[in-house]
This record gives C-alpha cells, structure tokens and sequence, in this order.
C-alpha cells in the first residue's frame, strides 16, 4: 500500500476515535441537555450516531491536513540558520531645493 495512503488511513483512524471521544464527553458531561434529547426521543441514537459521523469526518479531515503539513520540507539543512541577506533600510538624504527653480 502507497504510503499517503497509509498515512490517509491511520489519520482517520484516529479523527474518528477523537470523535467517538469527543461526542462520549458531550454526552457525559450533559453539554446543552444532550443527554436527556438523546435518550428521551426516539431517534436519539441516530442523532447520537449523526454527531459522531459527521464529528468524524471533520477531526480526520483536520488530522489528515495536520499530517501533511508536517510532512512539509522546509529545505534546512544549515541548522535553522537563514541565507537570505539582510534587508537594507533606505537612509534619509537632504536634498537641496533652488529657490529660482520656479
């Protein structure tokens, strides 16, 4: 298997248990009477199951470009020193002006 694709994988492994996490503790912790709209209707458990999906995919979308930034090469190999020169600040020069110029 390509190792993006690998890499693809495991990362939304982990959003998704971030997200079965994340909802395990909105439930638990009652945040905005969740748990009571969850267990007293009677689709609760799609709603509960809708919250984890749609969770889900934004914490392995927000993993997987987490990744992949990561993995950016930032072309160091001077220990973090810079090779750009100095920029050089223009110097204030008087200009004499001619009074009969006019």
């Amino acid at each position: 298997m390509p190792r993006l694709v690998n890499l693809y994988i495991r990362q939304t492994i982990i959003g998704f248990v971030l997200s079965a996490v994340f909802v395990t503790m909105l439930l638990t912790f009652n945040v905005a009477n969740l748990w009571h709209l969850v267990s007293g209707s009677g689709i609760g458990m799609l709603a509960a199951f809708m919250l984890f999906m749609f969770n889900g995919i934004v914490f392995s979308g927000v993993q997987f470009g987490i990744a992949v930034m990561r993995m950016a090469d930032n072309g160091d190999d001077n220990g973090g020193r810079s090779q750009r020169e100095p920029v050089q600040t223009p110097a204030m020069v008087p200009v004499r002006v001619r009074d009969d110029a006019r």
